[in-house]
């Protein structure tokens, strides 16, 4: 376990370095393209490859720093050069958490090399746990999987959306509903290998911001996978499962559901983003307001101006400063007992969304344009109080867990 510090090593900083370094000199020049565009950043992905940032080994490394912040460091720098490019680098580690929440080493080994394919030939994964009638309230979830147990495979049925990478993806993993009795207790997460038939994309959905990042529908019509393909394997569910049944019975405890268990992994990682894009926004509007005339001298020099650029940097601090606790917590293995992790992503989307706007207004008309990059920044932000848990529903957790009232 890493001691807790709030000076990065030598370390993580040269890797923090190397990053921003990245992000400056590739992503950002690129940004307003693809923007624009609306499409996946194809070379630029392959860019991140070709140095080993987008890649299994990058990950992993980051993923196992003792001290939990190498995740939250290399998603800042990464959401300061562009949060559709970066959100496009990264999506596909949603999915790996999947696999790594949930999968055997066997499955892990298996299924994440192929989600990140190789420098010449880049593939991107997906992770499908949203439904139309299904979002935040996970119980509601359709989407079925059963058991055939003469061929040992799993049948898939159902629709997914907001799925980034979804239909593009080489390996999706999908949250389906085995036992619907049982809610959101009755689910477990599938790895969809590459070229399964009855896969299919189907709306592409075209977005307010993150717009370099695919986002669309995933279709499954009599998905046939192999049994080995259930993460964490059938004995592990028969387990759970029956534990699941116990308690309903009972009123024992409470049991995690697949996709809850992916979301708990990455909400600090999420709030990490929303902290890098917050930074870029009041990096732009603090050098605005320094070079800005108006009326003879700076408007910084103005009050009005000066006390929001103070708010926006003691917020954007104390975002990071929550991400960076709930990361330490998560990698010391300290239980999440004030949701922690719902706490980070919470205040770093609010602080996104209220810093970018504030930088939108201290540019004044030119905020509003896009020869400016906060507009798209602002645009960008607002999906940060939306996905993996709206602002309401973290509140929510929040508010359960200091509680232990089912608050509805």
């Amino acid at each position: 376990m890493g001691e807790f510090a709030l000076e990065l090593n030598d370390d993580q900083k040269g890797v923090r370095d190397w990053i921003h370094g990245f992000a400056a000199d590739v992503i950002r020049p690129a940004a307003a393209e693809w923007d624009e565009r609306e499409e996946t950043p194809w070379p630029v992905i392959q860019e991140a490859a070709k140095i080993g940032l987008y890649s299994m080994d990058f990950y992993a490394q980051a993923f196992f720093d003792p001290t939990g912040l190498g995740i939250p460091v290399a998603m800042e720098e990464l959401f300061w050069g562009d949060a559709g490019i970066g959100l496009s680098i990264v999506g596909t580690t949603l999915a790996a958490v999947g696999v790594l929440a949930n999968g055997t080493e066997e499955q892990i080994g298996t299924w994440v090399p192929q989600m990140f394919g190789t420098p010449d030939d880049v593939k991107v994964a997906a992770f499908c746990s949203s439904e139309p009638d299904a979002g935040s309230d996970v119980s509601a979830m359709r989407t079925r999987a059963v058991y055939d147990e003469a061929k040992d495979e799993w049948v898939l049925n159902g629709t997914k959306t907001w799925a980034t990478n979804g239909g593009i993806a080489n390996v999706h993993v999908v949250v389906a509903v085995v036992d619907p009795e049982l809610g959101a207790r009755g689910q477990a997460s599938f790895v969809v290998p590459p070229a399964t038939a009855g896969l299919s994309q189907g709306q592409k959905f075209k977005k307010h911001g993150i717009r370099a990042s695919h986002t669309a529908e995933v279709v499954l019509e009599d998905v046939r996978i192999p049994g080995s393909c259930l993460l964490g394997g059938k004995e592990k569910l028969d387990e759970r499962m029956a534990r699941a049944r116990e308690r309903k019975r009972t009123g024992g405890e409470r049991v995690k559901n697949a996709a809850m268990a992916t979301f708990e992994a990455s909400r600090p990682a999420v709030g990490a983003q929303a902290v890098g894009i917050a930074r870029a926004a009041y990096e732009v509007a603090l050098d605005y307001a320094k070079t800005r005339v108006q009326f003879g001298r700076p408007i910084i020099d103005n009050q009005g101006i000066a006390f929001t650029i103070a708010d926006m940097r003691t917020r954007i601090d104390a975002a990071r400063l929550l991400v960076w606790r709930a990361s330490w917590m998560a990698a010391a293995n300290k239980p999440f007992t004030a949701a922690e992790g719902s706490m980070s992503k919470l205040y770093a989307g609010e602080t996104a969304k209220w810093v970018t706007a504030s930088a939108m207004q201290i540019l004044g008309g030119n905020g509003f344009t896009r020869e400016y990059p906060v507009e798209r920044m602002h645009r960008d932000a607002a999906i940060y109080t939306i996905f993996e848990g709206t602002s309401e529903i973290q509140r929510l957790v929040i508010a359960r867990t200091l509680s232990g009232v089912p608050i509805r």
